[in-house]
């Protein structure tokens, strides 16, 4: 008994301790926290929105006080848009190393920033320099690069509608703002105007830093929809390096091309054209500008519509075709537009803005479908890129269309020119092939 007891002792001295088991994650809510991050996601896109809301309410303005030309004026948006597209990559691969929430607060302060000195300016390369450079590198962190980040990591299902429902964020700002800032322009000149697109990016900033997560696996979560829980992954190094080896990868492959050259025509066709340019041309043929900007503030209303409709349709339908019928049928509303405009508004041109408001963004939530279908784990910094194109098409006709009107007295070619340039888009989507994640991993991998 003494040597049985001795064994024991020296059995339970030399068994290795138990491993302590990991703490199991937290079980899913009732509401998941993906759709609050995707709420404040929806809230801070609206407070960047306000910028975009102003560029076309101060081309007369501008021109009016400091006598510079409409495409002087053309120039700065371009290079604001043109930046907005080129940095939403980099801001993609940025938040992979340094986390959504600091990137989005540093943004959100460079537009204000930016924004606000422009009411000291007097210059023309001031201009170039705040409403360009500042707010176009700060607004581009804000692009929908980061709608996708927020969308691939906490969304494993649903992901078609969220993507509509946070690209329509983008036209909700401009509902909220446009409106307003029309009426702070006409009642009290363009520089009150500035000033309250400072203070909506910096109102934005407490609530990012305060409620949004970088990852479920932050609050122990599954992203929603997932079956396992999923670790949030290192920190990735190298974000510019790692940016440029995605765009050189993945520009071998022939999707990425036609994705980039139909979203460049998208770009063209809205931000470019009708964002920056619908005012002005309204007020040329008697409209005021009141008028037109709310006309602009429908379209708004119409695009969170069609865009939440449209990722609907991403989860149900073949994304390329419907890409096809989108920008097919943008190219004949625009070939109608020139003889629409007038003093007053009519129905035809309130038919118009209602349908234009419904493919106005329509195009992002296929797009992004087709990025992650080709291009898996890289399709946030491959969609980066593609939106780069997008604004790069939209910087050209947003200063083409200056020169068009300051050449030509009228923005008739510009329309037309848009509307053929829509139909080549549609054929550019239906020649995209088929294609897997996995695949394109092993391509970008």
């Amino acid at each position: 008994m003494i040597r049985l007891r001795i064994l024991d002792d020296v059995t339970q001295t030399t068994e290795p301790p138990a491993r302590t088991a990991p703490a199991p994650p937290r079980r899913t809510p009732r509401i998941h926290r993906a759709w609050f991050v995707a709420a404040v996601t929806f809230v801070t896109i609206i407070g960047a929105a306000a910028f975009r809301s102003l560029p076309s309410l101060l081309i007369d303005p501008l021109h009016d006080d400091f006598g510079w030309s409409r495409g002087t004026i053309g120039l700065a948006v371009s290079i604001n848009l043109a930046l907005y597209g080129l940095t939403a990559p980099f801001a993609a691969a940025l938040m992979d190393r340094f986390g959504i929430r600091k990137v989005v607060a540093v943004a959100l302060i460079v537009i204000a920033v930016g924004s606000g000195l422009t009411v000291w300016m007097n210059s023309a390369w001031q201009l170039l320099l705040c409403w360009g450079l500042l707010v176009g590198l700060g607004s581009g962190s804000m692009a929908l690069a980061f709608a996708a980040t927020v969308t691939n990591r906490w969304f494993t299902e649903r992901r078609g509608l969220v993507t509509g429902i946070l690209t329509a964020a983008s036209a909700s700002g401009q509902l909220i703002f446009l409106p307003l800032l029309a009426w702070i322009v006409d009642n009290y000149q363009w520089r009150p105007a500035a000033v309250t697109v400072a203070l909506a990016a910096l109102v934005v900033v407490p609530f990012v830093w305060l409620l949004l997560r970088d990852h479920p696996a932050d609050v122990g979560l599954k992203p929603y929809g997932a079956k396992e829980f999923v670790a949030k992954p290192p920190p990735v190094k190298g974000a510019a390096r790692r940016t440029m080896a995605v765009l050189f990868k993945s520009a071998r492959t022939g999707p990425f091309w036609l994705l980039a050259g139909s979203f460049a025509i998208c770009g063209a066709s809205t931000n470019g054209l009708i964002q920056t340019h619908f005012v002005p041309a309204a007020h040329d043929h008697g409209m005021s500008v009141p008028t037109a900007a709310w006309l602009l503030a429908v379209i708004g209303v119409f695009d969170i519509v069609g865009t939440i409709a449209s990722g609907w349709l991403t989860d149900r339908f073949e994304a390329r075709r419907l890409l096809a019928v989108y920008y097919a049928l943008r190219g004949v509303s625009l070939l109608f537009l020139p003889i629409l405009l007038a003093p007053n508004v009519n129905p035809p041109m309130l038919f118009f803005i209602v349908f234009y408001g419904l493919d106005w963004v329509a195009t992002v939530p296929p797009t992004l479908a087709l990025c992650r279908e080709h291009y898996g784990d890289d399709s946030a910094i491959v969609f980066g890129w593609v939106l780069a194109s997008h604004q790069v098409g939209a910087a050209i006709v947003a200063f083409a269309g200056g020169v068009v009107r300051d050449t030509f007295g009228s923005y008739d070619v510009i329309w037309y020119a848009s509307g053929a340039l829509c139909a080549a888009a549609a054929l550019m989507a239906l020649v995209i092939r088929r294609g897997t994640a996995d695949k394109t991993l092993a391509v970008s991998g």
